[in-house]
């Protein structure tokens, strides 16, 4: 088949091919080169999309093969180049905005007890922590040494770190550092408690009470220190993303360990892997949460654009969205 044969056969193909991509980026189709008989509802229809997109790669192989003009190798390689952004990054946005609207709330939903038992063993042991310390304030050191506790008591006192960052603001440098050590730090903690679950759930139980233990002991102290306001104006806002993607990690990790505990009629490595499916989906929505987290301690937490009542309210209202996002998004489309 000759060049201008091999055109004049695939001509119509490109040229819908053409229109599509040209519509999805909004470009004029005005001058586009349709054949006469393909009328502008078939030019436009995106079902076609996929079947003529690789309809065009198979083009360029074959152009390619043949050692067709380099005009015409470079026209299919650009329109297969645009097709590809368009099939595959359409796609990938599409499946974004599913996760997010629909099957990430909708997978907690779903092993709702194993959220519920996860908080009880981050929550639980921080509020019997908290007691203690807060009737028996040495029992503090029996989590944190000394200077660490040091540390924090001159943090959130009344002129500390902390009163003066939320007084006068971090420079923009400062924030942006802080901001990569708290991604760093919380996804440490999240990558602890999900990767642990492997030890048949062991891990994550242990990391889930450790963690719940050390945030109850160390608010307790800084209540009993006198410094709260400052300690819960810094902590509320971010703390509604951070403790439950934590949570939803550690969620995560017992999926793995009820897996190995309990196969059921598979084999371990069956029920790992089954597992580990739903599991990953929560990390991923997890760690979304996460980076959130960071970035609300970084650029709001240490800063001055409310005063404390403001802070508060916010922060409560950011606790009662992410309570309605996994409570409600996407319930009316599962019934």
């Amino acid at each position: 088949m000759t060049p201008n044969e091999f055109i004049r056969c695939h001509e119509q193909e490109w040229g819908q091919l053409e229109a599509l991509v040209a519509a999805r980026f909004k470009y004029r189709t005005d001058n586009l080169k349709k054949d006469g008989s393909l009328s502008p509802e078939q030019a436009m229809d995106p079902a076609a999309f996929p079947s003529l997109y690789r309809r065009v790669c198979l083009h360029l192989a074959l152009a390619r093969e043949r050692h067709y003009p380099p005009a015409l190798i470079d026209r299919l390689d650009r329109l297969a180049l645009s097709g590809h952004q368009v099939f595959y990054g359409t796609r990938s946005l599409l499946r974004i905005g599913q996760f997010i609207v629909h099957d990430f709330p909708a997978l907690i939903r779903e092993h709702g007890r194993l959220f519920w038992f996860s908080s009880a063993l981050l929550y639980l042991p921080g509020l019997i922590m908290g007691l203690l310390v807060y009737f028996r304030p040495e029992m503090v050191y029996s989590l944190l040494d000394y200077f660490s506790v040091l540390h924090l008591e001159e943090m959130y006192r009344t002129g500390g770190a902390i009163e003066i960052e939320t007084g006068s603001g971090r420079v923009a440098d400062e924030n942006f550092k802080m901001f990569g050590y708290y991604i760093k730090n919380n996804i440490s903690i999240g990558f602890q408690c999900f990767a642990s679950g492997i030890l048949f759930g062991l891990g994550t139980l242990f990391f889930l009470i450790f963690n719940g233990l050390v945030f109850g002991a160390v608010s307790a102290h800084l209540i009993h220190q006198g410094s709260t306001e400052n300690f819960f104006q810094f902590v509320i806002a971010h703390g509604a993303f951070e403790l439950t993607a934590i949570v939803l990690c550690g969620m995560a990790g017992l999926l793995l360990g009820r897996a190995l505990l309990s196969p059921g009629r598979k084999r371990r490595k069956e029920a790992l892997i089954d597992a580990a499916r739903p599991a990953v989906q929560i990390v991923y929505g997890a760690t979304a949460m996460l980076l959130i987290a960071a970035f609300i301690e970084a650029f709001w937490s240490s800063g001055a654009y409310l005063p404390v009542t403001g802070k508060f309210i916010v922060g409560g209202l950011l606790w009662a969205l992410v309570a309605a996002y996994f409570f409600f998004m996407g319930a009316r489309r599962e019934s």
